[in-house]
């Protein structure tokens, strides 16, 4: 069923009296952060409260042969000078691996290197202090004797066997394998009237958080219970990470977070600094803080995207696409990460390559091998960025290659809308679709036939503007599918308790955390509409493992379609509770009354009958006026995962418009289009803002970010002098459309909109860069990030 985002849903459940669903409403926390009263980990301050700071491997790969600490302790302020060896007595250590992926491996990760520091900026040393400019002195004095090891930086001779092995006892340099066939691909290359073959190249980069990683944890001896203030997606998770290192029970963590200055998936992994400093805090049994500087952060927040895809794709004359194949190599770091993986970004590649199109002829093969570089992990739109690319960048060439309108091609391919359930060829199962009816949108959004009939004007003058599109898919409200099944404590579920207060106020708690993205206004929303108060009348509680529900956090687009249909189940049971009560007290059957606007009216006139006030003063002040027997519940929880669908997948397509300089090989964004289906629209502008967002993302993947290493395994840019984010003066106009398609697997209907703009973007502005350049008989450019010295160079092999 499709419905206007203008009228959220056709469903009886969602068309509430005074409804906030499909409304754009501000957010509860925004006068609060907008006067600058948000509260940070770096705003906690405890009492007797030190800092730590690291002394980090200068090399990429060594053997620490020794660590002179005395004359560091020596320094004033200078509380404690741990190594990895004195803090391994306190925390164990980690492997980062799922059992869904088969095969895959990696080291004992320490929270500080033992014996061998395997990449750049690991850190071989905690110098714990009462400032941190006072650690930071200290571990200048820190002397530690180095021997250089070989370091493995080019995963193209990983596996070769004359490159050393960084662990020994795993036998190689590969963490994980996958082969994936499906239907008869080297029959329908036979097929195929032209068969187009490329390499795409994907150059790493990192997540650039407003806030750096931050964490203060308090080990508190007498009542045996740690108490952790951290910057993170998934505070159960860390909670059960921490206890189990550490040799505590879970019920003797609480993680608390507050504000988080943004994540993008940076912030959803543990890692080894923090894990070292709730160990320090147990350690030294007093509160230790550690906060990133932005050096820090480029050498040790997760990286990503580092990949190259040999890509090729049968068609043939009439457009039809008759087989695909990838070969993807991956480079990670030394360890996979705890306890995601990481592995799972080129499971995502291969998994969604071609997920878009009919085709059911697919090869797939993937390699993820270790290097000494920094880690890499999930990022976010985990995968989505890279199989788009490849799959968009494919079918843009094919379409070249005969002749063929590149969307025209596109809609001649792509699953029909209304034809569901469907299977993708790499398996995936597609509830329900809009690919078709989004193709028609955006092409009437941008006026394609006059685009490009302009194009064509302004090429004979010299003017050379390209458009191009992508078509995608995108994996939302994720069940245990996605890490428990490979046996990650990491909850597929997620929690709210609803509660209602003596003055008739509602207070939500929920197990999804707030990033920046908008959770709190989502969840009031639902709470408010199910339940039948003003949103003004709504408190919100995240991020208190002591205080909400288990659940997974905020991570794959699921805080929405998990938290949010969680936080309605809650509200209208809440709803029947006290309408039982005031049924009690009006003498009036339950099921002729209602809330609407926190007062107790008539279903069936809307006549006020008492207050939402007056019925929580009755119940909790003079209970014994009701009827004997009777017992109010004024406090609800409800839990939810989805069941049906492994996942809830949202559809759209992207289109970009741009001029390219073919003398100095500048390319200038016009302007950029998406029309993405989220299922049910809970806030259009938070929908809209999160697209764009994330599509401006996905323009720096393309245009500008790159961590760039040179052979020894330095990296070369770790600052934001040389590590080019997009800048708002660079960025076009936006326009957002939505075609809504709801997931039958709750009652909101909402899916996930969250990577949306990060998994088509990068492919539509490559595609539209190429465009421009096609006419000119430029070879095509399939390396991001795109420079203009890539556009020179792809014009001179004309």
């Amino acid at each position: 069923m499709k419905i206007s985002p203008d009228q959220p849903s056709g469903l009886s459940a969602l068309d509430r009296p005074n409804s906030y669903i499909g409304r754009s409403v501000p957010r509860p926390n925004l006068a609060r952060l907008t006067q600058g009263r948000g509260q940070y980990v770096t705003d906690v301050v405890l009492p007797r409260m030190v800092h730590v700071a690291f002394v980090r491997s200068p090399h990429a790969h060594a053997r620490i042969k020794s660590i002179e600490t005395a004359e560091a302790k020596k320094a004033a302020g200078v509380v404690a000078v741990v190594t990895g060896a004195e803090l391994g007595k306190v925390i164990t250590p980690w492997v980062g691996v799922l059992t869904h992926l088969k095969g895959i491996k990696s080291a004992p990760q320490h929270a500080i290197a033992v014996e061998r520091a395997c990449w750049q900026g690991e850190a071989v040393c905690a110098v714990v202090a009462k400032s941190r400019g006072q650690a930071e002195d200290a571990c200048a004095l820190v002397e530690v004797d180095y021997e250089p090891l070989p370091a493995v930086t080019d995963p193209e001779t990983a596996l070769d066997t004359k490159t050393p092995v960084i662990h020994p006892e795993l036998g190689d340099n590969l963490t994980f394998e996958r082969v994936l066939n499906a239907g008869e691909p080297d029959k329908g290359f036979a097929e195929a009237d032209a068969v187009v073959e490329t390499t795409f190249i994907f150059g790493r980069h990192t997540g650039v958080t407003n806030e750096p990683r931050a964490i203060v944890a308090d080990w508190n001896p007498g009542e045996a219970r740690l108490t952790v203030y951290q910057g993170t997606q998934a505070p159960h998770m860390t909670q059960n990470l921490f206890a189990k290192h550490l040799g505590l029970e879970e019920h003797q963590v609480r993680v608390l977070t507050k504000d988080v200055g943004g994540s993008f998936g940076i912030k959803v992994h543990i890692y080894a600094d923090e894990m070292a400093t709730v160990a320090l805090a147990k350690l030294l049994k007093r509160p230790v803080k550690f906060v990133a500087d932005r050096l820090e952060s480029f050498v040790t927040d997760i990286h990503a995207r580092d990949h190259r895809i040999k890509a090729k794709i049968g068609v043939k004359r009439d457009g039809t696409i008759t087989a695909f194949e990838i070969d993807d190599l991956t480079g990670i770091g030394p360890y996979s990460v705890y306890p995601r993986t990481s592995g799972i970004e080129a499971n995502q590649v291969v998994n969604l390559v071609g997920g878009p199109y009919t085709c059911a002829n697919y090869r797939a093969h993937a390699r993820v091998v270790f290097q000494n570089k920094n880690v890499m992990c999930q990022y976010r739109a985990v995968g989505h960025p890279i199989a788009t690319a490849v799959t968009e960048g494919l079918v843009e060439l094919a379409a070249a290659r005969i002749g063929m309108d590149p969307a025209e091609l596109r809609r001649r391919n792509l699953f029909p809308d209304g034809k569901y359930p469907a299977t993708s060829a790499a398996g995936l199962k597609f509830e329900g679709l809009s690919h078709h009816a989004s193709l028609d949108k955006i092409l009437k959004m941008m006026d394609y036939e006059s685009l490009r009939a302009e194009q064509a004007r302004l090429h004979g003058q010299g003017t050379h503007r390209g458009i191009g599109f992508a078509s995608f898919i995108e994996v939302t409200n994720p069940s245990a599918a996605f890490y428990g099944v490979g046996g990650a404590r990491i909850s597929s579920q997620d929690g709210a308790t609803v509660r209602l207060d003596a003055t008739g106020a509602v207070f939500v708690h929920s197990g999804v955390t707030e990033q920046g993205q908008g959770a709190e206004s989502v969840l009031a929303q639902c709470v408010a509409t199910a339940f039948g108060v003003p949103l003004e009348r709504v408190r919100v509680v995240t991020g208190d493992t002591d205080n909400t529900p288990y659940g997974g956090g905020t991570w794959a687009s699921r805080a929405a379609g998990i938290g949010g249909e969680a936080t309605w189940q809650a509200g209208k049971a809440l709803r029947a509770n006290v309408l039982a009560a005031a049924a009690s007290i009006l003498q009036a059957d339950p099921k002729t009354l209602d809330i609407s606007a926190g007062i107790v009216v008539d279903a069936d006139s809307g006549r006020e009958r008492m207050g939402l006030d007056e019925v929580a003063r009755i119940v909790y002040f003079r209970p014994d006026t009701l009827p004997p027997g009777f017992q109010a519940e004024f406090a609800v929880t409800r839990h939810y995962v989805p069941r049906q669908w492994p996942f809830a997948f949202t559809n759209g397509v992207q289109a970009s418009h741009v001029d390219v300089d073919v003398r100095t090989g500048a390319i200038t964004l016009l302007r950029h289009w998406c029309v993405e289906d989220c299922g049910t629209v809970i806030n259009p502008q938070l929908v809209d803002e999160q697209i764009r967002g994330g599509i401006v993302q996905g323009i720096g993947a393309v245009l500008y970010e790159h961590c760039l290493y040179d052979d020894a395994g330095q990296l070369l840019n770790g600052n934001l002098m040389d590590y080019l984010v997009p800048m708002a003066g660079e960025m076009p106009d936006i326009d957002i459309g939505h075609v809504v398609t709801p997931t039958a697997d709750s009652e909101l209907g909402a899916k996930g909109a969250g990577e949306a703009g990060t998994a088509g973007a990068p492919a539509a502005v490559m595609n539209a860069v190429n465009d421009a350049l096609r006419p000119l008989g430029a070879a095509p450019i399939t390396a991001m990030p795109i420079t203009p010295e890539q556009v020179l160079q792809a014009l001179r092999r004309r």
